[in-house]
């Protein structure tokens, strides 16, 4: 990179930071801001470029030194403004295109071997005979196993353009031989919803992960899916969703509220406030909805939950969310490297900004949820909203009930994060992916007798059982792992492990689905909200 590339790419980021200069304008820039200001600051960043180009002791990488320039001035800014190298943008993209190219298949990696977990339905593995329990030994005729082989490693070899052939070399049960397959690489989809079921004869229940491209389509089947099946209400989970495209989550939230009610606005310095509203056609407008949400639910979650929650649409069940109130917008760089930028500020229809402070520092806002539980607010409601100024204090559109911004939406219905069943044994099983790793094992060996005699999953769930046997197998498993357990920690932890055991089993037999069915019997969100739709009281406040 030149030093004049340098100073190109150095002024089309001021511009973008100080309302745009005509230098910025080559960039999609609005407004003309402060030129004086920018030129004096970008000469200063070319005279000490070229300082260190000329006059320092060793080779300088100017490159480098300009990324970290471009870092540092961002740290100063907000903690979701960041810049992107060219090579990692397209990377970073894909959970919100909702695809990807590649051979359609998820692995893990047992005994350092890849092993499949699933084959996307439709896919380009799926359609040359690939299947769940199949190992890949060797891909282009370059050994794949027994030599320290990671997830990465895997993906890029497994990923690639479009129409390209990649040649896998498959061990399978019960064949002497390694079986090769030739797939040809596709566009293969990212899906936004993880699960969708009846939780009750008349109460739907949808897994949200993120709001990406497809949202909208993949949301709106699930919920026609489900009335078909005779749904009246709904609970939607977006504990852990840490959001996304911010036009997925208004087409959500549409579902929901009537014609013409405000969802959200944005408002920026260079960003006139810019209004979204519900339109016609939702399909969920009269059901009882309840949202799960937690410390991990941010920005479009928080934009769903805002809405429903101001305009006293349904209940949150739940802990106080993330606390992101910012949008970004990508601009590319010269050098097509990016700026994912902030702004604007986003408000909720009562005008609340639920982003949380960020004056202290980047690290600081970054431990923020670990302070959060030192704090207690995980596990007791009421350290939540004592400490709020009235300023912080806005009403629902409707009932006028109290809602609090400045840090996150507080749920209506607190449930504490339950620690209770969490031993250390627990804690080292799951950081070392040792459940998962037994039932993979597991199932790839009962995989064909187990879809015989249970035809579902909620057969499966009526009959098949976690047996001390079975968990005898899985001590053993953990302690040649070197892991340590007391009987304390088994009796502490046994029944979030039996649960949790049958759910990952019942995911590498079926899918995501399939696992929430049998986790959420111990996800204490999950258990309000059913009691709550149950009883109904609760709903007579914002009915």
């Amino acid at each position: 990179m030149t030093l004049r590339n340098i100073v190109t790419l150095l002024i089309a980021l001021l511009g973008c930071m100080n309302g745009n200069t005509q230098a910025w304008a080559q960039f999609g820039g609005g407004d003309i801001g402060n030129i004086n200001d920018v030129k004096r600051a970008t000469d200063k960043l070319y005279e000490a470029l070229y300082l260190l180009d000329v006059r320092y002791m060793e080779d300088v990488n100017l490159k480098k030194a300009t990324e970290n320039a471009i870092k540092g001035m961002l740290e100063e800014l907000d903690p979701h403004s960041v810049y992107i190298p060219a090579d990692e943008y397209k990377k970073m993209n894909e959970p919100l295109k909702g695809n990807f190219e590649g051979v359609g298949v998820t692995f893990n990696i047992l005994h350092d071997t890849i092993v499949i977990v699933s084959v996307v339905q439709g896919g380009p593995s799926e359609k040359v005979g690939v299947l769940p329990g199949d190992q890949i030994i060797n891909v282009d005729a370059k050994c794949m196993a027994g030599i320290g082989i990671k997830n990465s490693d895997v993906i890029g070899k497994l990923r690639g353009p479009k129409n390209t052939e990649v040649v896998v070399g498959i061990k399978r049960r019960g064949e002497p031989k390694l079986l090769d397959f030739t797939i040809v690489r596709d566009n293969i989809p990212l899906y936004s919803i993880d699960a969708s079921y009846m939780a009750t004869p008349d109460v739907g229940y949808i897994k949200l992960s993120r709001f990406a491209s497809t949202t909208s389509d993949e949301f709106n089947a699930a919920l026609q899916k489900l009335k078909a099946e005779n749904m009246k209400n709904l609970i939607l989970d977006l504990n852990g969703n840490g959001g996304g495209l911010l036009d997925a989550a208004v087409n959500l939230v549409n579902e929901f509220i009537g014609d013409k009610k405000l969802i959200v606005y944005t408002e920026g310095k260079h960003a006139p406030r810019r209004e979204y509203r519900a339109e016609k056609g939702g399909d969920f407008r009269d059901g009882k909805v309840i949202i799960l949400i937690d410390e991990g639910s941010a920005s479009a979650s928080e934009i769903v939950a805002g809405a429903v929650q101001d305009w006293d649409r349904g209940l949150l069940v739940g802990r106080r969310t993330f606390g992101k109130g910012l949008v970004q917008r990508p601009f590319m760089l010269p050098d097509s490297s990016y700026l994912r930028l902030t702004v604007a500020h986003y408000y909720t229809p009562s005008g609340r900004s639920i982003q949380k402070p960020y004056d202290e520092g980047r690290e600081t806002y970054q431990k923020d949820i670990g302070e959060r539980l030192k704090k207690g607010e995980l596990t007791d409601s009421t350290t939540t909203t004592t400490e709020l100024p009235d300023s912080l204090k806005f009403f629902t559109r409707s009932k006028k009930r109290p809602v609090y911004g400045g840090g996150g939406v507080t749920p209506d219905i607190f449930v504490a994060l339950d620690t209770t069943q969490q031993s250390s044994y627990w804690k080292d099983i799951n950081r070392k992916g040792l459940l998962n790793k037994f039932a993979l094992e597991y199932v790839n060996q009962h995989r064909d007798p187990m879809h015989l005699q249970y035809a579902n999953v909620d057969s499966y769930d009526q009959q098949f059982i976690i047996t001390d046997t079975l968990l005898s197998h899985l001590y053993a498993m953990t302690d040649k792992e070197g892991i340590t357990r007391s009987d304390s920690d088994i009796i502490t932890s046994k029944n979030l492990i039996t649960i949790s055991l049958k759910a990952i089993i019942a995911r590498y037999l079926w899918d995501a689905t399939a696992y929430y069915k049998i986790a959420n019997q111990i996800n204490p969100s999950y258990q309000k909200a059913l009691e709550t739709m149950k009883n109904g009281t609760l709903f007579s406040k914002i009915e």
